[in-house]
């Protein structure tokens, strides 16, 4: 068992100089690449197994063609592709014709426009609705004052119904569309396909969670002080 930390989060050395990247390259104490050899070997293994191997490889070649101009050069290449016709061609390339789509229904519209690409694109596809059920959320212990509309009956998401419901449509290919916080872990965590995400919640940023993250030195800079009287990290 490797006993120091990954935390490739934190290396500071230039992506064409990382061990990771190339076989001379360097590494900090925590490099995983260096650190964990034995571990990644039995990641390897488990990848070269029937079924994993052919989904891994779809994966990869999938993310190469999702470069346009590769012939001139890696400095030269650019993305031509969006996500959703990305996850087409990736269902298409696993030769799955049915696909799940387990979606909050404050993306409603959006999973109507999703369902019927996905439809046109020769897809069967089944769906499930977050609120599906209609069980209240103090059935979890959710406290009135707790819930969204305070004090009045309000369904609880149910990710694992999401997952149950479309496990038993027997769906090939999940892709989830705006699952809340936690409500996605469960979904992914109950659901016996594999799973990709379209789109990912946030209320705030029309679903771009990304935005908080690239004005973190600005608008979104109280994000990353520490609270009071906690230490920031490695500190």
């Amino acid at each position: 068992m490797n006993t120091i930390d990954p935390r490739c989060a934190r290396c500071s050395i230039p992506p064409g100089e990382r061990l990771c990247q190339t076989e001379k390259g360097r590494a900090p104490d925590f490099c995983p690449t260096r650190t964990a050899e034995r571990t990644i070997h039995a990641a390897m293994e488990e990848m070269q197994q029937p079924g994993v191997v052919a989904f891994a490889r779809a994966a990869a070649v999938q993310e190469g063609e999702g470069y346009g101009n590769r012939e001139s050069g890696y400095e030269a290449v650019r993305p031509i592709k969006p996500r959703i016709e990305e996850t087409i061609e990736f269902a298409r390339r696993m030769g799955y014709r049915r696909l799940g789509l387990a979606f909050c229904i404050g993306l409603r519209r959006e999973a109507a426009v999703v369902e019927k690409v996905f439809s046109g694109a020769g897809f069967e596809v089944v769906s499930a609705c977050c609120k599906l059920g209609r069980n209240d959320k103090e059935c979890i212990g959710v406290a009135p004052e707790e819930k969204i509309r305070i004090g009045d009956p309000e369904p609880v998401c149910n990710p694992i119904a999401q997952a149950y419901v479309l496990n038993e449509a027997a769906s090939e290919f999940n892709v989830m569309l705006g699952l809340c916080v936690g409500h996605d872990s469960l979904f992914l965590k109950y659901a016996k396909a594999p799973c990709t995400v379209l789109a990912a919640k946030d209320r705030l940023l029309g679903h771009n969670p990304l935005a908080a993250v690239y004005n973190i030195d600005s608008y979104y800079r109280a994000i990353k002080m520490p609270a009071q009287g906690e230490q920031e990290p490695g500190k």
